[in-house]
């Protein structure tokens, strides 16, 4: 089935909506030694680098039993998509590190002539990850965006990280592309992992995703048109109590909290203990295998 694509540029706010709510990172932050040994999980979760901010996210994010059901694992090459500023960064980096593993960010295409603040966007999570590599390791950085090359060699990749990113690509006509780098990228056997808003089912997607859900039905066929056959859902991320029908879309929701129209100055009179009661969207957490 044919879909509409849209053809507009790729807002940089959209971005900032995949990383929302992570606070900058201390000068003083404490680093862990140079590994001697492999890092559990657990411990990069519970790494004493992460912002008090990033891990109070934790409980409705899951990001050990998330990590877990896509099948991350010692020694892996792992690309993760728009990373953001660095939410999962800042525990897959020093994970894949200390167990002989490898990162690939696929961040902003940088286009000529760049949008500064998309050039600082990139420059500044580069600059966060190169500077301690005992703890980071060596992150080999990429981009992906409307005319980007491949996020890595061919069938490289033993896990590729879709991280609540699909509703932006879609809102920027590059969702089937990302499938299809994914694709790509990845070893056959390779797994691609995938967090995003859930539409409630049965409704007609709107190929924009303007409120910033998508139908897990939908989904699902984007990565079937690409080459992927589904491998597993988990429940991990479901949020009940999230109703999707927010005045300014999943943006309504923490961590965002919008109170006023994308662009608008915000609304002090807004009142947000509705939303705030509900917590984070309600998410599907998707596991799709690229057939050997």
């Amino acid at each position: 089935m044919r879909r509409p694509v849209a053809r507009r540029a790729v807002l940089l706010g959209a971005l900032g909506l995949a990383a929302c709510g992570r606070s900058a990172k201390p000068a003083d932050a404490p680093k862990i030694a140079e590994s001697t040994g492999a890092m559990t999980l657990e411990d990069a979760v519970a790494g004493a680098w992460r912002t008090p901010a990033d891990k109070a996210r934790d409980a409705a994010r899951h990001p050990v039993d998330s990590l877990r059901f896509w099948g991350l694992a010692p020694g892996q090459t792992v690309v993760e998509f728009w990373p953001g500023s660095g939410w999962y960064t800042d525990i897959l980096a020093p994970y894949l590190a200390a167990n002989n593993g490898t990162l690939r960010a696929a961040n902003l295409e940088l286009r000529e002539p760049a949008d500064p603040s998309t050039r600082e966007v990139v420059d500044a999570y580069r600059r966060r990850f190169e500077a301690d590599p005992k703890l980071y390791g060596r992150i080999q950085f990429t981009a992906f965006g409307p005319t980007s090359g491949p996020v890595a060699p061919a069938a490289s990749a033993d896990l590729v990280l879709f991280l609540r990113n699909v509703h932006n690509w879609m809102a920027a006509g590059l969702a089937e592309k990302a499938f299809r780098d994914a694709f790509a990228a990845l070893k056959p056997g390779g797994m691609l992992g995938v967090e995003e808003h859930r539409a409630a089912p049965g409704g007609v997607q709107d190929p924009l995703a303007a409120d910033g859900y998508v139908q897990q039905a939908y989904m699902t066929q984007l990565a079937s048109e690409a080459g992927f056959a589904a491998d597993g859902a988990s429940e991990v991320n479901a949020n009940p109590k999230d109703t999707r029908d927010h005045p300014f879309g999943v943006w309504t929701l923490p961590p965002v909290r919008r109170s006023s129209p994308r662009g608008q100055p915000d609304d002090p009179s807004f009142d947000h203990a509705r939303y705030d009661a509900i917590g984070e969207s309600d998410r599907m957490t998707l596991r799709f295998v690229k057939p050997r």
